[in-house]
């Protein structure tokens, strides 16, 4: 039976302050650009005509506002997107470096996002998806993890596939230990993993890629490990395969929602395709479509409003 949504995801939304500029007296100018890596995921896949709705918390604020206007304008179902009346939108300013690397800093001290209880999460709801996917960001505290874990424990009762992104911003973790905590509990639950190479160095302590993956399927045994390594492309390790796809030159302004558009585009294509029985053929298609996705992203400003369109990826994908 075909499910009511192909994807339903839960973390952060909140609003990436990105640096544009400086104002004629020389003061630094922010766009405010809607952001949150689980809903960066549900954009492209809705970019790709699939159903998507996401769970998650903003504050009764102009910016919890926009940014339930800007998903539902997405196309992504709000209809469990809670809003809190004591604790405002989470916000982050993204400081961007000469080299397009960025640094973040956050408001979040608390932030909505942090507020999802357990008494919000609508179990039926959840097992509506055939896919589940989820970070780490939404188990950095007490009561939003447990809200996390009950998710999770209903997506995986209902057979959805879980899909986990550890998306590791270490100034939100009390300690690098809890954040590591949480990702190996991300990691013993998920069907897919979606990891970069700092994220795969910092849980496994191995700076060699294969070794950090190799440690990760003797432990967890995860179906299907995708990494990430920017410009440099990506890896797929599957049923003792590992495919690997170079990354595309273009010229990047920020690399912001990058990771989440590989992501998304990667779940898209497990979508259409039969996820127990994939060719090493199919393997590549994916990462090259996926690294084709993410490449584009990066030569626009935020996220979600900036998600391509299929053809735009295939035209890209087809310079390979």
């Amino acid at each position: 039976m075909k499910k009511k949504y192909d994807v339903i995801a839960l973390g952060e939304l909140l609003i990436d302050f990105t640096m544009s500029g400086q104002s004629e007296q020389g003061n630094n100018l922010f766009e405010a650009c809607p952001g949150g890596a689980p809903c960066n995921v549900l954009a492209l896949l809705n970019k790709m005509g699939k159903r998507t709705a996401f769970v998650g918390k903003v504050g009764k604020d102009q910016f919890g506002a926009l940014l339930k206007n800007t998903i539902t304008a997405a196309g992504i179902d709000a209809s469990h997107l809670v809003t809190d009346e004591n604790v405002n939108t989470t916000l982050a300013f993204v400081h961007t470096f000469p080299d397009g690397d960025r640094e973040f800093s956050f408001y979040r001290n608390p932030g909505a996002d942090m507020m999802l209880c357990e008494d919000e999460i609508d179990t039926e709801f959840i097992g509506q998806a055939e896919i589940f996917h989820f970070g780490t960001l939404s188990m950095t505290h007490d009561g939003v993890r447990a809200a996390t874990k009950k998710a999770v424990q209903a997506a995986k009762k209902s057979g959805c596939l879980i899909s986990f992104d550890p998306n590791l911003r270490l100034p939100l973790w009390s300690s690098a230990d809890l954040a590591r905590e949480q990702m190996e509990y991300g990691f013993g639950v998920c069907d897919i993993l979606k990891i970069s190479d700092n994220e795969i160095q910092f849980v496994s302590g191995k700076e060699d890629y294969d070794e950090g993956i190799a440690y990760l399927q003797e432990k967890y045994h995860i179906p299907l490990i995708l990494l990430t390594m920017g410009k440099d492309g990506s890896r797929a390790y599957y049923k003792g395969m590992r495919v690997e796809r170079p990354g595309f030159t273009v010229r990047t302004i920020e690399t912001t929602g990058a990771g989440d558009t590989f992501g998304g585009s990667s779940l898209n294509y497990i979508l259409e395709h039969d996820f127990n029985d994939m060719t090493e053929e199919q393997l590549g298609e994916m990462l090259t479509f996926a690294n084709a996705a993410a490449a584009i992203v990066t030569t626009r400003k935020g996220a979600i409003p900036a998600m391509p369109e299929r053809e735009e990826v295939l035209k890209l994908a087809a310079e390979a």
